[in-house]
């Protein structure tokens, strides 16, 4: 390990610890006594606020009124770390309390003029697909807050320019396509239930107290989405159509491939368009549909679809 290596992971080790001696350092690293006594002095040289207790017992120790001492990364993770961050400017809103624009310039602020110039060039030439959204989700902070603390919360939710209250305890946020979705489970009816964070117009704490852990919400949450009456399906599609499954499937379905590449899953009754819609995706890339009601489903909605064009 290089010595840049050894004090930036010596600076993670020792930042959460009141004290340590030598012998730590020597066990952990494989150093020697001198090596171990030079690395403390470079810590002490990029601001790590090490003091020293003399005595028979003599250790080190680390002032804990702190800021989070300097990490030193190397470029490759300098570069990393700011085209990650480049990914929240598809977002509107991100459940942080920042702006992504606040956070870019104090970024570079850390950097030398050299290395701004490099990632803006870098930024230049290498391109990510991103599906801005205008739409402004004000409440994914306390939506994260309330699944932490397995608080169930009340919200107002705008659908059709209808609103509509529940009681819900979420789960699982998500990000597709520049669009934020909160998943959670109904308190009064205990089904399983997705919202669009930006159509979400209030949120307040419930009167109920949660009836699930995290855990069990998110390794049984397929379990409660399934109905009774749920309906199996199997399409088959052609091989090249397997990327468009990858960019866009749910949790209720798989793809199974080999001789044939078959997307496995089941729906609830009240699904069957929103199905149907999802599959017109794949066009003539559909080889097979099972059971022929889903089949019959598909064919209709093209059907409407050609009178729609035809109509023009």
């Amino acid at each position: 390990m290089k010595k840049s290596e050894r004090l930036n992971d010596m600076i993670r080790y020792l930042n959460g610890r009141e004290f340590f001696n030598l012998q730590d350092l020597m066990e952990k690293y494989n150093i020697s006594k001198s090596t171990a006594l030079r690395d403390i002095s470079s810590l002490e040289q990029l601001g790590m606020p090490i003091y020293s207790e003399h005595g028979r017992h003599g250790r080190y120790g680390i002032l804990q009124n702190r800021l989070l001492s300097p990490i030193i990364f190397t470029m490759d993770e300098v570069y990393a770390l700011y085209f990650a961050m480049l990914t929240l400017e598809a977002y509107q809103s991100t459940p942080f309390h920042l702006s992504v624009n606040q956070l870019n310039e104090k970024f570079e602020h850390c950097l030398s003029d050299g290395q701004i110039e490099q990632i803006r060039k870098m930024k230049q030439v290498l391109q990510f697909e991103m599906y801005q959204h205008h739409h402004v989700s004000r409440y994914l902070d306390r939506i994260l807050m309330s699944i932490l603390n397995e608080r169930p919360c009340r919200i107002q939710y705008l659908k059709n320019s209808q609103e509509t209250s529940y009681e819900v305890q979420f789960f699982k946020i998500s990000a597709r396509f520049g669009q934020w979705y909160a998943t959670g489970i109904e308190q009064s009816t205990n089904k399983f239930r997705v919202f669009r964070c930006d159509r979400i117009t209030s949120i307040e704490d419930g009167d109920a107290k949660a009836r699930f852990s995290i855990d069990d919400l998110l390794s049984h949450s397929i379990e409660m989405y399934q109905s009774k009456n749920s309906i199996r399906f199997e399409v088959e599609i052609s091989e090249r159509a397997e990327d468009l499954f990858y960019k866009e499937h749910y949790p209720s379905m798989q793809l199974e491939t080999g001789d044939k590449s078959v997307i496995k899953g089941f729906y609830n009754p009240e699904e069957e368009e929103f199905i149907a819609d999802y599959f017109l995706r794949f066009g003539e890339d559909v080889v097979s549909v099972e059971p022929a009601f889903l089949r019959q489903l598909i064919q209709g909605r093209v059907e409407k679809l050609l009178r729609h064009f035809q109509k023009l």
